[in-house]
C-alpha cells in the first residue's frame, strides 16, 4: 500500500475511536513509525488531512453502496447489505468523531453533509421506487418525505442528546432504526422477506 493511503487509513481509525481534536500529527506519525516529515510531503497540515481522510471514507462507502445496488437480489436484501457495511464502519466508532468534524473541520464536515443531502437521499429514493416495483414495498409511500426521513434518522446515533455514548451501541441504534423503517414501508411479501433477511450472514 502506498504510504498517502497508509497515511489515510491510519488517521481514519485514530480519528474514528477517539475523534479528530485529541490526536495530533505526532500521534498519526508515532503510530505508523515514520517522520512528521513524512506526513508534511503528503498533506498541508491537520486539516487538509481531515479533509482527504472523509473524501476517502465517503468514496469507499458510496462505492459499497453501489455494490450493493448491484448484487442483491432485491431492494431489502439491498438495504441489509448496507446496514451490515455501515455496521463494519461504526464498530468502535465514538461518536465525539462526528461532533469534533462539525465543530472544528468545516470544509470536511460539508462534505459529508453532500453525502448525506445527495448521495443518500438518492439512494435511499431509488431504492423505495426499486421496493415498489418489486412488490415489496406498500405502492402508496411518499418517496419524498420518506427519503428525507431515513437519511436524517440514520444519523441519530451520532447524536448523543437522543442516544448517550455510555448507553447505547451505535451500531445496534443504526440496525433498530433501519428495521423500524423497513416494516414500515414493507407490504405483506416485503415484511415476510425482511423476516428472512433478518435470518442471513451478510459478513461475507
Amino acid at each position: 500500500m502506498e504510504v498517502q493511503e497508509r497515511i489515510l487509513d491510519t488517521a481514519f481509525n485514530l480519528f474514528r475511536q477517539y475523534g479528530t481534536r485529541s490526536i495530533t500529527m505526532d500521534d498519526i506519525a508515532l503510530k505508523m513509525g515514520i517522520s512528521k516529515k513524512t506526513l508534511y510531503a503528503h498533506f498541508a497540515d491537520k486539516s487538509d488531512l481531515v479533509v482527504n481522510v472523509m473524501s476517502r471514507h465517503l468514496k469507499l462507502m458510496e462505492d459499497q453502496c453501489n455494490e450493493s445496488r448491484v448484487k442483491s437480489k432485491d431492494a431489502i436484501e439491498e438495504l441489509f447489505m448496507v446496514m451490515k457495511m455501515l455496521e463494519d464502519k461504526l464498530r468502535n466508532m465514538n461518536p465525539v468523531a462526528m461532533m469534533d468534524l462539525q465543530k472544528f473541520h468545516a470544509k470536511a464536515f460539508q462534505l459529508f453533509e453532500t453525502h448525506r443531502n445527495v448521495f443518500m437521499l438518492q439512494t435511499i429514493r431509488e431504492n423505495l421506487v426499486r421496493g415498489i416495483r418489486e412488490g415489496l414495498y406498500r405502492e402508496d409511500l411518499d418517496l419524498d418525505i420518506l427519503s428525507h426521513f431515513r437519511a436524517a434518522s440514520s444519523m441519530f446515533c451520532f447524536q448523543p442528546e437522543l442516544f448517550p455514548m455510555n448507553g447505547y451501541d451505535m451500531t445496534r441504534v443504526q440496525r433498530v432504526l433501519l428495521e423500524h423503517f423497513l416494516y414500515g414501508v414493507a407490504s405483506p411479501k416485503g415484511y415476510r422477506e425482511i423476516e428472512k433477511c433478518k435470518t442471513k450472514d451478510y459478513s461475507k
